[in-house]
């Protein structure tokens, strides 16, 4: 027994020849493997980030529609989806419905959304109570009492919208592992086409005013749900995934909480940064004003969902490498997602800052400058991200192979 314990801990983590196949492969790497990779992760990041827009698209138009109907209502608006924007605990399925398909268990793809989707129906629950009392914690944190109202009243117009967004984020995640991002893109430009007349027609028409606008919202994103789930219902590239209700779902639901709640701590910290700026107007002399004027926060966080696109990409390319065993592909993918990366910071940052240097409106040069400066800043601590990868890439190699082997181990 201890002769063969004592084998055990000499022979080494990792096969020979895997890490033979290791070496060759980072030898051989050339650069129409390299042109290969960033033209899949191109194809990907593109409908990607256009879904992200689209889907954003919703808050902004509501929010721009509203502003025609006053100050008071722009500004709670404003003021009500800032305090509202939660996310997160859906990117988990990033990890685990993209290594279920990369390792073509494919059954495992459908019940981890399944899980998800219960996860996030139930942690919706306590966050529409917190919606509720919107207008109370923001009167409670020192915000104007008339701007609280009116945000409260906004957002519980759109607390049915938070279960329809939980079951989108993980339909669009379930059929993002799959590289089947072409569907999500035209289900949600229907949505946003509908939503404009939807929120016009509810806003003015219907006379509702900012209650309309969180409304519209609420139907737009329950659109987007159906019709995600009549295109994986009936499309037949979704049979081997989805085979329809399970009780697998009810199962190993700890693990996944354990996995999505870091991502949605990180994420909601990411936003609520932004976010926090608007909050903080609320306090100044003149709240109305001072909120109304940070609504342009909403067209600039758009410039932000390209990121968010090509964050998706890379989770998608590198979830599926490593769920087949390919850690040096993923590696691979990694490193040309981070060049991807900062070019798109450097052009955009750069772009923002000259394209206002001589805007004559003081406020928003100020603010298109600020945001200049975040793209920057999001540029060097990718140059810093890319220097750590350079230097950690074999242990990250090796790590990332056991962590994949430990995963098909465990589902077969």
């Amino acid at each position: 027994m201890r002769e063969n314990r004592k084998e055990g801990l000499e022979s080494a983590l990792i096969p020979q020849q895997e890490i033979d196949g290791s070496i060759k492969f980072q030898q051989g790497c050339c650069q129409a493997d390299i042109i290969k990779e960033a033209m899949q992760q191109l194809w990907l990041a593109g409908p990607l980030i256009a879904v992200s827009l689209l889907q954003y698209c919703l808050q902004v138009i509501s929010v721009m529609l509203v502003g025609h109907v006053g100050e008071l209502a722009l500004a709670s608006a404003s003021l009500g989806s800032s305090f509202a924007n939660v996310t997160g605990m859906g990117s988990a399925l990033e990890t685990l419905c993209g290594q279920a398909y990369g390792a073509k268990q494919y059954h495992m793809v459908g019940v981890h959304t399944q899980r998800a989707m219960l996860i996030l129906i139930a942690s919706s629950i306590p966050l529409a109570i917190i919606w509720f009392y919107t207008a109370s914690i923001l009167i409670a944190l020192g915000q104007d009492e008339e701007i609280s109202t009116l945000a409260g009243a906004f957002n519980h117009g759109m607390i049915p919208s938070l279960f329809a967004y939980a079951l989108l984020q993980c339909l669009n995640r379930f059929l993002q592992t799959q590289n089947n991002v072409v569907p999500m893109m035209f289900c949600s430009g229907i949505t946003a086409l509908f939503h404009i007349l939807v929120c016009w027609g509810l806003v003015f028409k219907f006379g509702m005013g900012i209650r309309g606008a969180a409304l519209s919202i609420t139907i737009s994103n329950w659109i987007n749900v159906i019709l995600l789930g009549l295109y994986i219902k009936f499309s037949t590239s979704c049979i081997k995934t989805w085979t329809g209700f399970t009780r697998e779902a009810f199962h190993d639901i700890l693990s996944f909480i354990k996995l999505a709640i870091p991502s949605a701590i990180m994420i909601c910290f990411e936003y609520w940064s932004f976010e926090m700026v608007v909050l903080l107007s609320g306090l100044l002399p003149n709240p109305k004003l001072e909120t109304s004027v940070l609504s342009p926060n909403y067209t600039c966080w758009m410039v932000y969902m390209i990121s968010v696109g090509l964050g998706g990409a890379i989770s998608t390319r590198v979830s599926n490498e490593l769920g087949g065993g390919n850690s040096q592909r993923a590696l691979l993918a990694l490193r040309v997602m981070i060049t991807i990366a900062l070019s798109e910071s450097a052009i955009v940052g750069i772009t923002t800052i000259l394209e206002l240097q001589g805007d004559v409106d003081g406020k928003i040069c100020v603010l298109g400058s600020i945001w200049g400066l975040i793209m920057v800043w999001e540029f060097l601590v990718l140059c810093s991200l890319l220097l750590y990868c350079k230097l950690g890439a074999w242990g990250y190699g090796l790590e990332s192979w056991t962590h994949s082997a430990k995963y098909s181990t465990s589902h077969t």
